[in-house]
């Protein structure tokens, strides 16, 4: 169900917060009331997440779950622009774990995720139910078999998204995106759409990133222990066509440029 692109090395610098001090008290017991519902809601979506599995029927528990888990955060999500239909390729800046739940309960997306995520037993089992596609980037004996793998999915699922900024930023800025991470749309499948898509924080983006030192855990928690909601507008941008799609390379360059367009407007 739940699936992430965990950061191996964060890339943008930043203030180092000791989670201790922003939860207190009041924020202690809202991590243990969030976390115990996070757990019920689970229990309750996985039995009916096999009956659809078992009925071999189109499977909603897993967006149901992520959107779930969104809701119980904070999350107050605001759509704006054309979802996608039919098979689409979303890519996305990265601020937060809450990306995930976000882009799920929208569009009920799958992601690319790191391979690291991969070695929680528990995570891996969530995160393939929710056919979560595994790449190992710092592996390029295994390039071939891994864009073999995107491929095969963008066939089979509705959509599928990717982070190419390789890592969290702060939500005020984009990073470099990385070309390499979109070899398996070269040539790009038919039919496929592929869309520029903004999560925009707003003036809560620093707040709610995970950037610097900060470990993965800690950023969990930490927004699990705040009194105020979540505000996230969700923008699907127009999607890439023409030359703004002609290969990897010009994807990567036009989604970056729609996305920080959208991120920061004149």
């Amino acid at each position: 169900m739940p699936a992430a692109l965990a950061t191996a090395k964060p890339a943008m610098p930043a203030i180092v917060i000791s989670p201790a001090q922003r939860i207190g008290l009041s924020g202690g017991l809202r991590i243990a009331v969030r976390l115990l519902a996070m757990m019920l809601w689970l229990l309750i979506c996985v039995p009916l997440f096999y009956l659809a599995h078992a009925l071999r029927r189109p499977n909603p528990w897993p967006r149901r779950f992520l959107a779930g888990i969104g809701w119980i955060s904070g999350v107050r999500l605001t759509v704006v622009g054309e979802k996608p239909q039919g098979r689409a390729f979303l890519i996305a800046n990265h601020v937060s774990w809450i990306d995930i739940p976000v882009l799920a309960a929208a569009c009920g997306t799958a992601f690319i995720a790191q391979d690291g995520l991969a070695q929680t037993p528990l995570l891996r089992h969530l995160c393939a139910m929710n056919d979560t596609v595994f790449v190992a980037r710092h592996d390029r004996t295994t390039v071939r078999s891994q864009v073999a793998a995107v491929r095969h999915a963008l066939r089979d699922m509705g959509a599928l998204t990717i982070f190419p900024e390789g890592t969290t930023s702060d939500g005020t800025d984009l990073l470099p995106f990385k070309s390499s991470l979109l070899s398996a749309l070269e040539p790009i499948p038919d039919p496929i759409t592929i869309v520029p898509v903004l999560l925009d924080y707003g003036p809560e983006s620093p707040a709610i990133a995970w950037i610097g030192v900060e470990h993965g855990l800690a950023n969990f928690l930490r927004i699990l222990a705040r009194a105020r909601p979540i505000p996230i507008t969700l923008r699907f941008l127009p999607p890439l066509s023409g030359a703004d799609a002609a290969g990897r390379k010009a994807i990567a360059s036009s989604a970056r440029t729609a996305i920080h367009a959208a991120l920061s407007p004149a």
